[in-house]
This record gives C-alpha cells, structure tokens and sequence, in this order.
C-alpha cells in the first residue's frame, strides 16, 4: 500500500512539474487512449463517466410519439422559413433528415450534442426539417426490434411531414454506429418498412457501423457487445446483416467510415461489392477520423460535409439556402 501511494504521489509531482508544452502531449495520451477503447468497443469512445452533454438547441417539437413505448419518440426541428405559421409551407416543402443516435444497441438519446448540434445548425440552414428519434434498447428490444422502431418512427415522421412544412417523398435516413446499422438494415430490408407502412425513401446515410455483415463478426473474433446485441443463431445473424439482406431496387447508400478502424471500411467495401452485384448505388466514404468524430463532426465546414452534402443533394430538392 505504502508502494501504491508512493508511486501514485510521484506521478503526481511529476505531472505536476511537466513544462507547460506537456499538456499537449497529455492531450494526445488521452486521445490515444479514447481511440483503443473506440476499437475495442465503437460506442465506448469517451472514458467511463464522461456522457455525451445534451444539447444546446431546443426542438421545435420534442417527445413525439410514434409508438406507445416512452422511447419511442422524437424531436422536430424546423428551419425558420418552414414554421407552420407561416405562408412558405403553402409554397415549398421542406427535405427531411431523420435521425438515429449510437449507443452499442443499448444507450444514446436523441437530444446529445454530437447527434444533433452540428448536423441541425448545417442543414436547418439549407431548408430541411431534421428528426432525432429514439428506439427501444437492449436488453428490452433486440436489433431487429429496434430496425422495426427506425421504421416505425420513418412512417410516422412521413405521416406528418405535411404538418412541418416539409415533403414527405423527401426523406433522408441517417445513422450513427449502432444506429448507422439499424439505418442500412432497414434500408436494405424492404418488408421492415412494408410492416411500418412507411413509404420509400430517397436514401441513407450510415455514418461508421463496422455490422453491416453480422455472421463473418460473429464466426471469428469479436468484441462482447455483440454477443448481447445478436446471439448465437446463425439465422438472426442473416436476419440483422444489411448486406446479406439487400435486394435489387433499393435506394442509393452512403458508408461513411473510418480509415482508422479496417473492420469499418472493410464491411463498408463487402456491402458496396454486394451492391454493385445487385444493381444498388452503395458508396463508400473514407474519412481519417475517429469513430465519434465522424458522428461529431459532420456539419461542420470542410471536406467531410461537403463529400455529405454533395450525395444528399443529388437525391433532394433543396428548398433555399441561407446566406
């Protein structure tokens, strides 16, 4: 003990006597250590207690039901122009991008910062409506369950796009880690939205999911959160496997993922080969970023948003751009 609490007071000068230069060095140790964790487990980028703040910006509408579960639920958020009240919604209707927050299948909410801020601010700027739905979690709904949520909550946003002032033939689905597989799921499984009544869409946006493949995952070595999301039988492994269920005629598919994570931009490359086998546009982004930054910061100016942008443009008829 006296050993432990020695060592421990040592560290401690020490860190305390760095040059001031050393907390960058610091800052990189900790970044270092934030991105194994991300490889050994995406949704457990930031430290243990260090939650996602919520964000800043409040709904124009928040907690709307689409199903009788507490979280099935989202938030609305309207660019100014479209406001129900106001004359612009008998003219022109509004693009919608739905939302779906990560969370290894079994925690996020719709209303974190890095789920909403910088993706909000971008496109309410540009004229589209933006929903952040929650679904049910583990361990109360398996990945299937939560696809079916993402469709559900898909035809009711549809249902009343009317009332945003928005078009509800102008959808964009997006995602994020687990979200981003619940997305190409229910992007490449037509009866899920057939289930839901939901109408079909322009095309998804799946930002970093390395299971878009469940079965090879799950017949080599994996990290545990897997075991607990999908099981051991082979049949949901097909059943939760976005590549292994598209079909002909579905919509264009955007894999944004990580070049610093292989299993990311290696199951990206198998559904994008799977698409071009079956006719579907499946395109593959590569971004050198961490797992949470390319949730974080996509709508901010530069590159990344832009190659974004450019893809959900060549499907949608933007509406105005603010200057």
């Amino acid at each position: 003990m006296r050993l432990l609490v020695s060592s421990v007071c040592l560290a401690a000068l020490a860190c305390a006597t760095l040059p001031s230069h050393a907390g960058t060095f610091l800052d990189r140790i900790k970044e270092r250590v934030q991105e194994r964790r991300a490889a050994q487990d995406p949704d457990l980028a930031a430290p243990e207690g260090e939650a996602d703040a919520t964000s800043k910006r409040q709904p124009s509408q928040r907690d709307v039901s689409y199903g009788n579960d507490p979280l099935q639920r989202m938030d609305v958020y309207l660019p100014d122009a479209f406001e129900p009240t106001t004359k612009a919604t008998a003219d022109r209707k509004a693009p919608v991008i739905l939302m779906v927050h990560g969370g290894g299948w079994r925690r996020g909410d719709k209303n974190a910062s890095s789920v909403v801020d910088n993706k909000a601010a971008h496109w309410l700027a540009r004229g589209y409506v933006f929903v952040s739905i929650n679904n049910r979690l583990l361990p109360q709904a398996n990945p299937l369950e939560q696809a079916r949520d993402v469709a559900l909550a898909l035809a009711a946003a549809q249902a009343k796009a009317p009332s945003w002032g928005a078009d509800p033939a102008q959808f964009i689905v997006m995602g994020h880690s687990a979200g981003a597989h619940l997305v190409a799921l229910v992007h490449a499984s037509p009866e899920l939205v057939a289930e839901a009544g939901a109408r079909p869409w322009l095309g998804t946006v799946a930002l970093d999911t390395a299971a878009v493949d469940v079965s090879p995952i799950m017949q080599d070595k994996h990290y545990r959160l897997y075991d607990a999301a999908v099981g051991t039988d082979p049949a949901f492994w097909r059943a939760t496997s976005p590549t292994q269920q598209l079909t002909a005629g579905a919509k264009p598919l955007l894999l944004v993922c990580s070049t610093r994570r292989d299993d990311s931009c290696n199951q990206a490359d198998g559904m994008a080969s799977r698409g071009g086998q079956l006719g579907v546009r499946v395109e593959v982004l590569r971004q050198d970023l961490s797992h949470r930054d390319i949730n974080q910061q996509l709508g901010l100016p530069g590159a990344y948003t832009e190659a974004v942008d450019a893809f959900i443009q060549n499907l949608t008829r933007p509406t105005y751009s603010k200057p």
